[in-house]
């Protein structure tokens, strides 16, 4: 159960990537070890060939970020009713 919410959290992550840079960012595959050569330890993106490259565990805070920020508008929303 635990890898089918990050598998979502990726997705919704790999999908915030694409809309909110225009395509200009790209995200690391799910299976590719890519930020094991290229990154720092950790890190949440990097630069590649001149452009930005979202880890997987980047992804995995963006989706989480997203999801937060809709049950905190959801919440709100209820409230003010």
């Amino acid at each position: 159960m635990e890898a089918l919410v990050e598998i979502f959290l990726v997705l919704t992550g790999k999908m915030l990537v694409f809309l909110l840079s225009f395509g200009a960012w790209r995200s690391e595959s799910m299976m590719g070890n890519e930020s094991n050569v290229h990154a720092a330890a950790g890190a949440l993106s990097f630069v590649r060939d001149g452009r930005r490259v979202v880890t997987v565990t980047g992804q995995q805070v963006a989706g989480m970020a997203f999801y937060g920020l809709l049950i905190a508008g959801f919440l709100l929303a209820v409230s003010l009713l």
